[in-house]
């Protein structure tokens, strides 16, 4: 069969039209020493900072130190495979990470990959994990409260939407309790709950997220996790990563409340990386710019103005101390940017009063205009009944005889304590708070034993549900408390069917 030259010239002139000249020009440089997670590049001369650029072995690193002769570049991923001579590309790219509705009720890791085995997430949105902070005139003052249901903090230390509140206190007081407690609360609040675990024990995560999972949280939750296996660049990014992910949401005019658990371990992983990129060590060996680091990470929590939709996220950042002591580098720093901090001690927490909350260490700088009415009027005295009964409980431990005064401030004071004691994974609802504070400050339980008041709490609150449910909606639906005789029949009603133990 002969071959027609008309067909070979047609099939060359069809390969011709369809050719098409794409000329790829990319960076890349070598690498010339790589060790503990840091690689030094000669030759990405025009690398951004905080870009990405890709490993010959397919790993990321992120671009850190722009220096004259090279480039310091973290790596995020395993860096086994990578030796001095490997070739690194730019990709163009700054550190983004999925963002969206599909992440939630996911457990993710620093770059927003999932670590959980339930397969892909399907996002088609990406955010860079740095971004500027909201400006000043797009921010409107807090005015909203976000009810954490821990009747310690609603009524002492009240958080608000937008607000940044520090928790604080030694290694197991409770820090990450209160935190799981806030965030089962929120389930019929229409916020969505960020928990961003640093540093942690895979174990402990996982508990964590089953607890969520048991409660039915996980269903506006997400999870990010560095723990404390994974090298330092994922624990230093973690925090990031979670804000960018709620700034979606918070732009489309939702509610965000997220969590870092802890701040601490961070620092200290940025500590890692900026003494093996060789800058200059300060205070504790941390970088010069570690209070920048946690500052540029929590400005990013506000309360956007009407125009902007109204959204909202609210920060609780965690700081573990040691043996209480609030005035070390870290807690001062990440104090200087809150607005309060409550504060969890180990005598309380060991004596029984769980939470730990101590009412005299903890403020709360703006919470306090976002606190509904009723709450206002009940826990006004609160803070310094309970203030005025440490300070007598230490004086009486002497032995001394007491006057009448003093004996009754003591006795309201063990009550009070017992009233602000409550069950883990057990948020209490805003009105059932007020009425059962109510029923405190108003004398009600002076004459219930210190030892039936838990008791005497729970049968109330159930009694309430099923015979004045009118009193609890009231609260519920308008923010104000009913009117004070209804509420005193109420309870003397109650007080007629409770048995006290012998």
């Amino acid at each position: 069969m002969g071959i027609k030259a008309e067909e070979i010239s047609a099939l060359i002139k069809k390969q011709i039209e369809n050719y098409q000249s794409e000329i790829e020009v990319s960076d890349v440089g070598t690498v010339i020493s790589v060790g503990d997670g840091i690689a030094r590049v000669h030759g990405l001369d025009n690398v951004m900072a905080g870009e990405l650029v890709e490993f010959s072995n397919g790993a990321m690193g992120m671009a850190q130190n722009l220096e004259s002769n090279n480039v310091g570049i973290v790596i995020l991923g395993p860096f086994a495979e990578i030796r001095e001579g490997s070739d690194v590309k730019r990709t163009g790219r700054i550190m983004e990470v999925p963002v969206g509705e599909e992440l939630i009720g996911r457990v993710v890791n620093s770059l927003g990959q999932p670590v959980d085995g339930l397969g892909p997430i399907n996002t088609t949105k990406t955010r860079p994990i740095e971004s500027p902070a909201t400006g000043v005139m797009d921010r409107k003052s807090v005015d909203q409260p976000l009810q954490t249901g821990i009747k310690a903090i609603d009524a002492l230390v009240p958080i608000g939407r937008g607000q940044r509140e520090l928790i604080i206190g030694d290694r197991q007081t409770g820090k990450t309790s209160v935190a799981i407690d806030t965030i089962l609360n929120q389930a019929d609040q229409d916020m969505i709950c960020i928990y961003v675990a640093i540093g942690q024990k895979e174990s402990t995560v996982r508990a964590t997220v089953e607890t969520l999972r048991k409660n039915g949280a996980l269903d506006y939750t997400i999870v990010v996790t560095a723990s404390a296996s994974q090298p330092a660049p994922l624990l230093f990014l973690a925090p990031y990563a979670g804000v960018a992910m709620g700034e979606e949401f918070m732009f489309n005019g939702k509610h965000v409340l997220i969590v870092y658990d802890d701040l601490s371990k961070q620092a200290s992983a940025y500590r890692e990386l900026s003494l093996l990129l060789r800058r200059p060590p300060g205070r504790e060996a941390f970088p010069g710019d570690v209070f920048y680091l946690h500052s540029r990470l929590l400005e990013r929590a506000a309360k956007l103005n009407d125009t902007l939709g109204g959204g909202s996220i609210t920060a609780l950042p965690f700081v573990e101390t040691q043996a209480g002591d609030i005035s070390a580098y870290i807690p001062t720093n990440v104090i200087s940017i809150t607005d309060g901090q409550i504060f969890l001690q180990s005598d309380l927490f060991f004596s029984g009063v769980r939470p730990a909350i101590n009412a005299g260490l903890s403020v709360s700088r703006v919470g306090g205009s976002a606190q509904i009415k009723a709450m206002k009027k009940v826990a006004g005295t609160l803070r310094l009944d309970l203030a005025s009964f440490r300070e007598l409980e230490a004086f009486a431990q002497f032995g001394s005889d007491l006057d009448k005064a003093t004996k009754a401030k003591l006795d309201r004071g063990a009550r009070t304590v017992e009233v602000l004691k409550q069950d883990l994974n057990k948020p209490l609802k805003v009105e059932k708070q007020v009425m059962i504070l109510y029923a405190l400050t108003r004398g009600h339980l002076d004459d219930v034993a210190v030892a039936d008041i838990r008791r005497f709490e729970a049968e109330y609150l159930n009694w309430l549900e099923h015979n004045h449910s009118e009193l609890l909606d009231e609260i519920r639906t308008t923010g104000n408390l009913p009117k004070e005789d209804a509420i005193n029949a109420a309870i003397a009603e109650f007080k007629k069917t409770f048995v006290a133990t012998a």
